[in-house]
Parts: structure tokens; sequence; C-alpha cells
């Protein structure tokens, strides 16, 4: 766990920070909305495992308040490109929900990112999914995002106690080059994030997965250069 001082008197939201573009462009909007933000970022065992040392990175760029990291092993079940020996497609974005589907993990990350929120004290979590220009994953859904916040109504003493959580995605339905523009608007370098499935060994991003191909063709629509490395 690593932190810094902050002002006490601000409200705290717990942001889920995978070291993504999105997860670091949310943690700096929930900033800007004036809380001191507490970091949760997990070690799922994922193949890409450099968007770990970025989610490191952006806490320290931005001077979040915490970081918490966990260990949560989800290669014990697989089923996942991101956590088992299966290889990650380049062949473009598809219609169908792909392989880098990771089985109900926002499911497992809000309930993690909510038990961080509820023993802090805090009522907001942030999670930066979005509906729009992603891979089509079922957890990044709005209805998702809805039910989910009931669910912690409902199975937390806070709920319970009628202090609900609300579950912020400000991404929610943005596209890759508004979230490119957000990232430049807040003064965000690009390369401080890790968005590659795939990196190659010698630390580049391929370029040719989903994820990849989304994040550049984000930043080329917007117009703004990615300072990312990438092998094509």
């Amino acid at each position: 766990m690593t932190g810094s001082e902050h002002n006490a008197s601000l409200p705290i939201a717990v942001v889920l920070l995978s070291g993504g573009l999105d997860s670091m462009v949310t943690a700096a909007l929930a900033q800007e909305r004036g809380f001191a933000v507490h970091a949760l970022t997990v070690d799922y065992g994922q193949r890409h495992r450099l968007e770990l040392q970025s989610a490191e990175r952006i806490a320290h760029q931005l001077g979040l308040a915490r970081q918490t990291s966990i260990a949560l092993d989800l290669r014990a079940f697989g089923g996942s490109a991101l956590t088992d020996a299966i290889d990650v497609p380049k062949s473009g974005v598809g219609d169908d929900i792909p392989v880098t589907y990771v089985p109900a993990r926002n499911l497992v990350f809000l309930a993690l990112t909510t038990a961080c929120a509820e023993a802090a004290g805090a009522r907001d979590v942030f999670i930066g999914v979005n509906a729009l220009d992603y891979s089509g994953y079922p957890d990044c859904r709005p209805e998702f995002i809805a039910s989910f916040a009931e669910t912690a109504r409902l199975g937390t003493k806070a709920g319970v106690e009628r202090a609900p959580f609300t579950i912020h995605a400000p991404l929610q339905h943005m596209t890759k080059a508004d979230i490119a523009r957000e990232c430049a608007r807040l003064g965000l370098d690009p390369a401080w994030s890790w968005s590659c499935y795939d990196p190659t060994p010698d630390g580049l991003a391929c370029g040719l997965c989903d994820s990849c191909r989304l994040r550049k063709k984000g930043f080329a629509e917007a117009g703004i250069v990615d300072s990312t490395r990438y092998h094509a």
C-alpha cells in the first residue's frame, strides 16, 4: 500500500485503477470532481503485467491519496486469453465477445472496490468502463453498472444503513476519441498508461490486439499524438 498526505476534508472515492488509459482518465476525473482518490489495483495474473507498473506510475504522477494493490490470481480459473494459454487475437475487433474477456472480471473487481470503499468510509466508487468503442464485454454495459449499484445497496452494511454507494462510470458513453481528448485536457501523458494485451518481449505495445487497435483509433480520430511505443 502506498499513499501521500491529503486534505482530510475531502470526500474519499475509491477508483479501480488497472493502469490502462481509461482508468487513468477516470482517476484524474475523480480528482477533478474534488475527491481524495484511493486507488485499488488488482494483480489477477494477467498476461499484460506491464499495466501493474503503469498503475503505480499513474498513482505517483497524479499524487493520489492512496494506492492499494492486491493479488487475486485468476489463472486458477483460466478461460481467457489474458489468464490462460490462449493466443490473443490480432485480426481486428469483431462483433462477438472475444477470448480476451475474463469471466466476470468487472463483477469481481467492483465487489472488491466496493469493499475497499466501505472499509475506508467512502461512498463513491469509480470505474473506467465504456460502452461505445470497446470489445463487447458484457460487464461494461450501463445495465450492469446500474444492477451492481443495487446489489451493493442490498449487500453491504452501508447500504442497509441507508448510506448507499454511488457507482460512477464517467466514461460510460464516451468514444475512445472522447477519452483521448479528456486525457489531453487533463494534462495526462498517454505513455503513463498501458493498454496492450500482448506486449512484445522488449516491452512495446503490440499494436494489433483489440485494445491497441481501439486505443490507436481513438487518438487518431481525436488528432492527438499517443506517446505509447507500438511494435506495429
